[in-house]
């Protein structure tokens, strides 16, 4: 729109320049025609200055639609440029080094998703509009989603919520009920001022009922409109009704109260089972026996995964047939390119380009690795890269071999059990945008923007490339500068970008001034301050552009 904008603009300034006689008369077309095509061949006349800055805002108008770049609203950039600024460009540069271990400017923002005053209370049971059934999907952060979600769609239905049903039939064979990943108490009184929750459907309604509860399945991304217009009706008829395939349902940018919902229910409601509790805090705690600080590095690196991705990985003639074949399990999935996926930054980066970047960004091979995956494709071979990257290196079948065992047969726990030990590092790196590493990075930036880095996969498969053709020193310079804004800085957070649980916008607040203050004389603090009271003073001045949802890209 933006560009749009600019285009339009330029070329309106230009034409009018062209059409205002220097005495103010207005010319018509035929006379614009004539002067310019009889100009050369007249007395040199001065120069219109209101032609010379048509000529220039024309062209600025060619430029900006051919390079992306607005050239006009300059005020409107310049209010949001200094906002977008402020995170790394507080000391006056943009190249000053950043903490490896974690943001500087966290200490300025908290997770908030405290109810409102005029929120409405939890429906009673007797008084809703009937019983929501809920078949989640996939893996357990996919079916954490859900759930999280169908939270919120109870409450935009009136509806008594009954503990949703986990998936048992997908790749991941768990057949865990939701109270033996989740404490099911916790859940229902956590969010009883919200929604009204039940374990089952009463006996005695569902006997009385003359057909079975009836089933749909909601399309991806349903606003609540939906709900209200499609679902809301079969539900006040049936009063028993059950979603199905009930994943990434429900839009991304609701009401901020429901929001804040979404908050509560993902990062407060949703507390694992005590068993999963306690061996997740004594993997973290063994972690930090050994090193103060530890990075978790969450590697999806599966045959499966590898085989639908499309994507080459420098196995050879081996890999091609072996991953072929797995892929020919998929009858839709298109031909790719695997150079064409590298290039597009939709491959995983493998082991080695994991380490290979941590060490880029300054991290030293004494540094504690908590390795959180599942079956790596070619084994300890593929590992053996970043073992010798990062010697300090440990799993949770390393950690605890014995107490595992009864988790084992689990694929839902024992992603529990990593969850824990990633969440609660002092730095989340991953290799992939899988479900995980997008709740993870939801939760640990409301949890107070703990480091999260996200490859810039891109700008790095480019690099990793050319790497046998610059010396490390170059190689480390580049590997920082392409991975500024992927680092889990605060500013990174945008309004509408990417799914709300990942960028949980609506539920991260700045703190107020006087708590930002720092009594020692912290001049980061001082400028913040500044920041702000400008800021405050720019929008407050600003012509109504306060309704733009977020930073063009």
């Amino acid at each position: 729109m933006g560009v749009a904008k600019a285009w339009r603009f330029s070329v309106i300034s230009a034409n009018l320049a062209l059409l205002q006689h220097p005495n103010g008369n207005v010319l018509s077309n035929k006379h614009v025609c004539w002067r310019l095509r009889s100009s050369a061949g007249q007395q040199r006349k001065p120069i219109s200055w209101s032609l010379v800055c048509g000529l220039m805002l024309f062209c600025l108008g060619l430029i900006s639609l051919f390079t992306g770049h607005v050239a006009s609203d300059l005020e409107w950039y310049s209010q949001r440029l200094v906002k977008r600024s402020l995170y790394f460009k507080l000391d006056g540069t943009t190249k000053g080094p950043i903490d490896i271990w974690k943001s500087d400017y966290a200490k300025y923002f908290y997770g908030c998703s405290k109810r409102g005053r005029k929120f409405p209370h939890a429906v009673r049971e007797k008084s809703s509009r009937g019983y929501l059934l809920i078949a989640a999907s996939g893996g357990l952060n996919q079916q954490r989603t859900g759930i999280a979600d169908a939270v919120v769609v109870a409450k935009i239905l009136n509806a008594t919520l009954v503990v949703p049903e986990l998936d048992h039939n997908s790749y991941w064979k768990d057949d865990s009920d939701f109270a033996n990943i989740f404490d099911v108490n916790w859940f229902i009184s956590y969010l009883a001022k919200d929604v009204t929750i039940v374990k089952r459907v009463p006996d005695k309604f569902m006997r009385s009922m003359d057909k079975p509860p009836y089933t749909m399945r909601v399309p991806r991304k349903s606003p609540p409109e939906y709900y209200l217009d499609q679902v809301l009706p079969i539900l006040s008829r049936r009063h028993v009704l059950q979603l199905t395939k009930f994943d990434f349902r429900l839009a991304n940018n609701i009401d901020e109260e429901l929001q804040k919902l979404r908050c509560r229910a993902n990062f407060h409601a949703l507390r694992f089972t005590k068993p999963i509790q306690e061996l997740g805090q004594k993997l973290v705690m063994r972690m930090r026996e050994m090193g103060k600080r530890y990075i978790a590095v969450h590697l999806r690196f599966e045959p499966d995964m590898l085989a639908f991705s499309g994507c080459y990985f420098g196995g050879g003639d081996k890999e091609r047939y072996e991953l072929g074949e797995i892929r020919k399990r998929w009858d839709t999935l298109p031909d790719l390119s695997a150079d064409g996926e590298r290039r597009r930054g939709k491959c995983p980066l493998t082991p080695h380009e994991v380490g290979l970047m941590l060490r880029a960004l300054g991290f030293s091979n004494d540094t504690y690795l908590y390795v959180a995956s599942g079956e790596i494709y070619g084994g300890e071979e593929t590992l053996r890269p970043l073992r010798e990257l990062f010697p300090n290196f440990y799993t949770k079948e390393m950690l605890a071999k014995e107490e595992l065992k009864p988790f084992l047969p689990y694929s839902s726990r024992l992603a529990a059990i990593d969850y824990i030990a990633c969440d609660e590092s002092d730095v989340f790196v991953t290799n992939n945008n899988g479900n995980m590493a997008k709740i993870l990075a939801g939760r640990r930036r409301y949890m107070g923007h703990k480091r999260t880095i996200r490859p810039n996969a891109k700008r790095l498969s480019a690099l990793f490339m050319e790497r046998d053709q610059m010396d490390w020193d170059t190689f480390a310079r580049k590997v920082k500068a392409v991975q500024r804004g992927f680092m889990g800085e605060p500013d990174e957070m945008r309004p509408g970008r990417g799914e709300f649980h990942e960028y949980p916008y609506s539920c991260i607040c700045e703190k107020p001034l006087s708590e930002v203050t720092d009594k020692s004389g912290d001049p980061q603090s001082e400028q913040v301050i500044k920041w702000r009271k400008r800021s405050k003073e720019e929008e407050s001045a600003s012509l109504g552009d306060d309704n733009e949802e977020s930073f063009p890209d």
